[in-house]
């Protein structure tokens, strides 16, 4: 048996070297096995020839562990083939892949949403100004969504204080900047979402830039300034703007886009609050659910405006008392002499 071994190495062998194809190198394979079968089958037991060939059970192992290895070399070739296959053909952008189609099922056999309104949500951008308290669960439901891109800005870095509430974050990734943090939830989260963290404080000078990436802003800061600030681009831009705040026990949030007829967030807070009227989180405290309950309440509104579903919160605000389990909407009007949103065209 071994000297046949020998024989259809030197075969293989031959065949690189004389540059033969591998049909030929077969063909050469097959004869001298052929001709071992031929001789183990028709020659008398003791004779030198057939035992120089070997015995019909030594063969019959040997070919069972060939077939054993030329099936998994056959079935790896045909796995690499298919995932090369999928590199070469991606899912276009305003398609979705099988996994995709499984993750969104819920969305999709909603009537208000369907298919239409989930490609909507693949292909909208939206940006959350701040990754704390309200931007941590808007982010992660957005993300579970589907909402294809997704921008986050704050200039914060993740504090042990921040784990009470801020549940996109962890306590292995204290110190780290909270838009890095989020995005490393959000990615393990929902593979199929883009996400672009600015680790940077908003400013003026480079807001409008950067919003007009977008289709929908979301303002979850705790910064009085930031805030009209984040109103006024949006409002210069005519991008809708979806705001939440929090305190101690309370939430309140409303969809302010006067290019839509509604109100503006200077037109219902015209001035910064004096100082103490406002404490922010740190100063007040506040529960550690409430911040959940009303960033979930921004990304429900964000995906009603994106797919068209339902009435948004345009003209209202929704106030939630956590404390004694209250709700009340409230209607909000244009003020025609608001300094940031009275001049624009209607």
């Amino acid at each position: 048996m071994l000297l046949i071994l020998v024989i259809a190495a030197v075969i293989l062998l031959a065949g690189r070297v004389l540059g033969l194809s591998s049909r030929t190198q077969i063909a050469a394979l097959v004869v001298l096995f052929a001709l071992v079968l031929f001789f183990q089958l028709t020659l008398p037991v003791g004779n030198p020839i057939k035992d120089a060939t070997g015995s019909l059970a030594n063969w019959a192992i040997f070919a069972g562990v060939a077939a054993i290895v030329v099936g998994y070399r056959a079935i790896l070739q045909r796995l690499r083939r298919d995932a090369s296959e999928t590199e070469a053909s991606p899912v276009a952008p305003d398609k979705f892949s099988e996994a995709e189609l499984n993750r969104y099922a819920r969305h999709i056999v909603l009537r208000e949403i369907g298919g239409p309104g989930q490609k909507k949500m693949k292909t909208a951008r939206v940006l959350v100004v701040g990754a704390g308290g309200l931007g941590a669960p808007a982010l992660q439901y957005l993300a579970a969504a589907g909402i294809g891109t997704i921008g986050v800005i704050d200039d914060d870095v993740v504090d042990s204080s921040n784990l009470q509430r801020q549940v996109i974050h962890t306590d292995a990734r204290i110190g780290m900047p909270k838009v890095f943090s989020a995005q490393e939830a959000l990615q393990a989260q929902n593979p199929f979402v883009t996400i672009r963290p600015y680790h940077r404080r908003l400013e003026a000078d480079m807001a409008a830039e950067l919003f007009a990436d977008y289709d929908v802003i979301l303002d979850g800061t705790d910064n009085a300034a930031t805030r009209y600030l984040v109103n006024r681009i949006a409002v210069e831009l005519g991008k809708p703007l979806i705001s939440g705040a929090i305190t101690q026990w309370e939430g309140q949030l409303s969809l302010f886009h006067p290019a839509s007829n509604g109100p503006c967030y200077a037109c219902v807070f015209p001035n910064e609050a004096a100082a103490g009227l406002a404490p922010s989180c740190s100063e007040a405290g506040v529960v550690g659910a409430l911040p959940g309950v009303v960033g979930s309440m921004m990304a429900v509104e964000t995906i009603k405006h994106v797919t068209g579903s339902g009435a948004t919160l345009i003209g209202k605000m929704l106030i939630y008392d956590a404390l004694y389990s209250e709700t009340r909407l409230i209607t909000l009007k244009s003020d025609p002499a608001c300094s940031v949103c009275g001049q624009l065209p209607k």
